[in-house]
């Protein structure tokens, strides 16, 4: 097993390990020099020696364990940002797209994952024009990475007077946070405003001006954080933010580059993929990456979502009708 021991000492959680791991290696070192000298005590060094081999073993183990645990949490972090962004078809996109970003509240809720508001920016009809939440808890990212793309509904809006079927959309995107960023972010290339925080959280949120947003010039992503109370804290979670949907961009490139080498039925992650359509009319909701539907869309909408991410992770290819 190889290990990085500079790394390994910097972690609290295996620094005693390594330390640990030298002791039993200078042992053995010692008693190797003495049978080198002395072959006659090679009886009692060899049982000596055999014990100090059953505990490195012992302690290599251990390190290994911590070390697979920690790349695991890093593959498949327990927390992300999920940001839902109004796309085409107007007040009816905007509503959409409110009520996915519910549904996702509501089974957060209901596995229980915190769910904190990070900022919202809503339209006179009551929709979100975009909004993005901190979702954390154990497995969050790995049970809903695949919620990534667009997301397509077809109803009869409440103020169409002819009962025509209207598409719209919106997107979806699922940000992991994870603890090693793979880049610096170079501060010469954001431009941050500050500005007051609206809503509610009492006078100081709305007198100073804590809200932050920062613009990554090079790649033109926009990111606004306004739910701490400090302007500090705000721009570390934005920088968070960015790093995350920086990290997001190189992965979607990544994958076109080579989505033709990927044997996954699920997709190349793309905000851009439409991937599930909500059928009013037909109370039925399809993912057209796995060719699966279900019906039941008011309860889907209230955040009974299980068998739908279960299906995406288990990749099962063919159509059903499930209650």
């Amino acid at each position: 097993m190889e290990i990085n021991r500079e790394e390994l000492k910097a972690d609290y959680k295996t620094s005693f390990l390594i330390e640990n791991l030298e002791r039993i290696e200078e042992s053995e070192k010692n008693l190797n020099t003495m049978l080198a000298s002395d072959p006659a005590l090679a009886e009692m060094a060899g049982s000596e020696l055999e014990d100090l081999r059953i505990e490195k073993e012992g302690v290599l183990a251990q390190i290994e364990a911590i070390t697979t645990s920690e790349e695991e949490a890093e593959e498949f972090p327990n927390e992300i940002v999920l940001e839902v962004r109004a796309g085409a078809g107007g007040d009816e996109a905007s509503l959409f797209a409110f009520q996915l970003a519910e549904m996702y509240e509501r089974y957060a809720t209901k596995v229980g994952w915190s769910w904190t508001k990070n900022y919202e920016s809503m339209n006179e009809a009551g929709g979100y024009k975009e909004a993005s939440f901190e979702l954390r808890g154990p497995d969050v990212y790995k049970k809903l990475r695949y919620e990534t793309g667009v997301h397509r509904v077809q109803r009869i809006p409440a103020t169409e007077k002819n009962g025509r079927i209207h598409t719209s959309t919106a997107s979806v995107a699922v940000l992991p946070i994870k603890k090693k960023v793979k880049f610096e972010i170079n501060l010469t290339d954001l431009d941050m405003e500050y500005s007051r925080s609206g809503g509610a959280g009492g006078q100081n949120v709305n007198k100073v001006e804590t809200a932050v947003r920062l613009i990554h010039k090079p790649t033109g992503i926009d990111v606004r954080c306004t739910s701490e109370r400090s302007q500090l804290k705000n721009r570390e979670k934005a920088m968070t933010i960015l790093a995350a949907k920086l990290q997001l961009l190189k992965d979607e490139e990544d994958a076109k580059k080579y989505s033709a080498d990927r044997k996954s039925q699920i997709g190349t992650g793309d905000r851009s993929e439409k991937i599930r359509t909500y059928n009013f009319p037909q109370d039925r909701v399809t993912d057209h990456r796995i060719k699966q539907s279900w019906s039941n869309i008011p309860g889907i909408l209230l955040g009974n979502i299980d068998k739908i991410i279960e299906a995406i992770h288990s990749g099962e290819v063919g159509s059903s009708e499930e209650e």
